[in-house]
């Protein structure tokens, strides 16, 4: 078995684990998420240690990833997930109304970006964007769709980038 998949998953305090069938369920003070499990893993849930098993050398290759998986859920559910973009550029700024983020990157009309379900997007300033939810892979597919507006520009970095992503700045023509 993979060496991932043999490392135990700790559930803190107020973090529940069940285990139906195919199907595992996380629920902590963040929220609730659920998982089908890959065929042939077995999860095993010994007071605050989850372990997760193989049945057979087919499906060994699956257990680390559900194990990786399963501790991603565990650690949204208790703490939660969060992702800051920065805008850079002249007139470049976000702002909220309501839960929808209003967006202004160089464009001849305004971006209104819908935030997803049980995701929460805030801007503590015009330039800067952070977005948090439970899930790691919803909150990180949200930043990267708001990224994908205004990628950074490599000749004067202008741009949604995420907070302490460095930009490679190219040089400009030489006539």
């Amino acid at each position: 078995m993979s060496r991932v998949a043999k490392k135990p998953i700790a559930l803190p305090k107020g973090v529940e684990l069940k285990v139906a069938g195919e199907a595992v369920t996380v629920k902590g003070p963040k929220g609730t998420l659920s998982f089908a499990l890959p065929a042939g893993v077995e999860v095993n849930v010994n007071g605050s240690e989850v372990l997760l098993a193989s049945k057979d050398t087919e499906t060994t290759k699956f257990a680390g990833t559900a194990r990786a998986v399963l501790a991603n859920m565990v650690k949204g559910v208790s703490e939660g997930y969060e992702r800051k973009l920065e805008l850079v550029g002249v007139g470049y700024r976000a702002a909220l109304q309501g839960k929808d983020l209003n967006l202004s990157l160089g464009f001849s009309h305004p971006i209104l970006f819908k935030a997803p379900e049980g995701i929460t997007i805030t801007a503590p300033t015009q330039t800067e964007v952070l977005i948090a939810g439970a899930d790691k892979q919803r909150v990180g597919e949200t930043a990267a769709k708001i990224r994908a507006f205004r990628p950074p520009e490599p000749y004067k970095g202008k741009g949604v980038r995420y907070a302490g992503e460095k930009i490679t700045i190219k040089e400009a023509k030489k006539a």
